[in-house]
């Protein structure tokens, strides 16, 4: 008896189960990093992954946990391309993925990065308009930047005024 190779959703779902090394609770899909699944003719399944920024440390764990995963369901030639063009964004991020994030404790993107709209939600801090970023802990508005760079350089590290705690704030991007 053959087996039926897997199609392009079967491939997908699958990747759905990939964590991000860095935020485990989201996956590689979520994320936003896995671009586009190929079948080929001749079972060579081709996967097109987009790093964050460039030079994310995070990126050859990635590859791996996607060529392992496949592996591990059966598809024995897994290849990745590294997709650098378009550059990552964070509105690739699926809205259940965000959801994750804000129940882990990290908030997330607070605006599309191609939507204008949200700067005149933001909040002035002298010349600089802030994304008005919401505590994922309390769900205030009242919030605070303290430094650009949080747990990891796409993040920035906040303190909510009201419940007086810190949190990532995953930067858009």
């Amino acid at each position: 008896m053959g087996t039926t190779a897997p199609g392009v959703e079967q491939v997908w779902a699958w990747l759905g189960e990939v964590a991000d090394p860095e935020i485990p609770v989201i996956s590689v899909v979520d994320l936003g990093i896995v671009r586009a699944v190929e079948l080929l003719p001749d079972g060579e399944c081709v996967i097109t992954i987009t790093p964050t920024y460039s030079g994310c440390p995070a990126m050859a764990v990635i590859a791996e946990s996607v060529s392992a995963a496949l592996r591990g369901h059966g598809l024995a030639r897994v290849r990745l391309v590294n997709q650098l063009s378009p550059a990552w964004t964070t509105d690739w991020m699926s809205e259940g993925g965000k959801v994750k994030l804000k129940d882990y404790g990290i908030a997330p993107p607070a605006q599309q990065v191609i939507d204008i709209s949200g700067l005149s939600a933001g909040v002035k801090r002298g010349a600089v308009v802030e994304p008005r970023v919401v505590c994922p802990n309390c769900g205030s508005a009242d919030t605070v930047l303290t430094s650009q760079f949080g747990s990891t350089p796409c993040k920035a590290l906040y303190k909510c005024v009201a419940c007086r705690e810190p949190f990532d704030y995953f930067k858009c991007h």
